[in-house]
């Protein structure tokens, strides 16, 4: 058998406990498929990440992801986890390192500040969709429970992706947000009809600091509401700016976001949006971590 490291993360916090926890193999070469979705199983968290040998020597190593029923392309918190529990355990310097994911190779800033670390993810390819079809924006306002006059009526309800798509769903009030009690099943099902495996809610408050307040549902995953969505607000950010929904100075649009409040796990984020001729063409988001609990496994 081998012994393998094994780290609970909080991401998005400096509060155990809070944030998006996420489950992180730092050595896990060695582990099978089948293996790697037993822990994740086991762990339960929404994602757990495994750090394995590049396949490539373009990057430094490559990341994989498990939710408790399938493997992921890419999640934005459980790179965080990873990247500092990998910075923690091998007391790292900073510095940007290149992660092989399933939608290609990302780079990742390290940034070291005393003993402790922020991290910085660049997400990967950028894609904001039309507005969906009469017909599904019904059918996901019936399964949310919400009406059309709950709608922020100069956003249109659109699939965003920076790597792993997620349903931009922008309503008027953080009441209604908080409220929001949706129908799973029905979600589920929709999800099938749009290839989209996530929905995420918000409202968007231009006058005040976070801008973003968020839900975040995606059961087809396994996921009844993920706490703090890197893979939902880095989108967001693309989406934003895509659709005007938020004053630029027309090449660089940051903004903060919370989420979590509902379930009692709240996280932070900061998303970075590069903008060339009105158009979102990168995104960085930029949280912090902290260690629950580390232990090691013998497989």
């Amino acid at each position: 058998m081998k012994k393998y490291n094994l780290y609970q993360v909080d991401a998005f916090t400096k509060n155990r406990l809070e944030g998006n926890p996420a489950g992180v193999i730092t050595n896990a070469d060695g582990l099978s498929d089948c293996q790697m979705q037993q822990l994740a199983r086991e762990l339960n968290n929404s994602e757990t990440a495994f750090i394995c040998k590049s396949t490539t020597n373009e990057a430094d190593f490559r990341v994989r992801f498990f939710t408790p029923t399938a493997e992921v392309p890419i999640c934005g918190h459980a790179t965080i986890g990873a990247h500092y529990a990998n910075a923690v355990e091998h007391n790292l310097e900073s510095q940007t390192i290149k992660q092989e994911t399933q939608v290609g190779i990302l780079p990742i800033d390290i940034v070291k500040d005393k003993d402790d670390y922020k991290i910085i993810m660049t997400q990967g390819n950028i894609s904001v969709a039309k507005p969906l079809e009469t017909q599904y924006v019904n059918q996901i306002i019936t399964a949310l429970g919400l009406s059309k006059e709950d709608l922020n009526v100069r956003a249109p309800i659109a699939i965003a992706s920076t790597g792993h798509s997620k349903v931009m769903i922008c309503i008027r009030d953080n009441n209604t947000l908080n409220e929001l009690q949706p129908n799973l099943e029905l979600l589920k099902a929709i999800s099938e009809h749009i290839n989209c495996n996530g929905f995420y809610v918000f409202t968007l408050n231009a006058e005040a600091q976070p801008l973003i307040h968020g839900r975040m549902f995606a059961p087809i995953s396994g996921i009844s509401e993920d706490p703090v969505t890197g893979n939902a607000n880095g989108p967001l950010g693309a989406y934003l700016v895509k659709y005007d929904l938020v004053k630029t100075n027309d090449f660089f649009f940051e903004f903060e976001i919370i989420q979590g409040e509902k379930i009692n796990r709240p996280g932070k984020m900061i998303v970075q949006v590069d903008i060339v001729n009105n158009e979102p063409v990168k995104v960085k988001i930029i949280g912090n971590a902290t260690i629950a609990f580390q232990s090691e496994i013998y497989l």
